[in-house]
């Protein structure tokens, strides 16, 4: 365990339930988002119709997250009243929680579980889908992305349980 993963897990317990709130599915590369109710989650591979699904099997980016909250966040900085979650392309939007807190630590929602990887940084497209400035304003409010450890459906309104760490 590194020694930031040991030092997010200490404060993993003070970590509140969140909620997720919205998936998107990416069929292929530069396709749109395909917002859906519910989805499977696939160990070392993604979610079932994502086209990350079918990259490279046990890679760090299986999915990417991003808080609601970064959401209206991003949108106040671009003067805008709401962003729709699928112009930022990533699959899972969370509330009620500091995803960042949860960098290599793991989590549940619904029947899978999950370990953060790494912050998932915004790319030029930003730019192109939000408008100029798009991938500033995103800087630092990108998310997160994950593995999936343990497979299972997850659907909108299942709670996000951060877990307590193996030993």
């Amino acid at each position: 365990m590194t020694s930031q993963a040991r030092l997010f897990g200490r404060y993993i317990q003070d970590l509140p339930t969140g909620k997720l709130e919205w998936i998107g599915l990416r069929p292929a590369r530069n396709e749109p988002m395909q917002q859906v109710t519910q989805a499977n989650a696939i160990p070392n591979l993604g979610l079932e119709g994502d086209r990350r699904c079918n990259a490279t099997p046990g890679s760090a980016r299986q999915i990417t997250l991003i808080s609601a909250e970064h959401i209206t966040l991003v949108a106040s900085l671009l003067k805008r009243d709401n962003i729709d979650p699928a112009l930022l392309r990533r699959n899972l939007v969370i509330s009620g929680l500091n995803l960042h807190a949860l960098r290599h630590q793991r989590f549940r929602i619904g029947e899978a579980e999950f370990e953060a990887t790494a912050q998932c940084h915004p790319c030029s497209r930003m730019d192109a889908a939000l408008g100029k400035g798009g991938c500033a304003a995103m800087l630092g409010h990108g998310g997160l992305c994950a593995k999936i450890l343990v497979g299972g459906q997850i659907k909108i309104g299942d709670d996000f349980i951060p877990l307590e760490q193996p030993n």
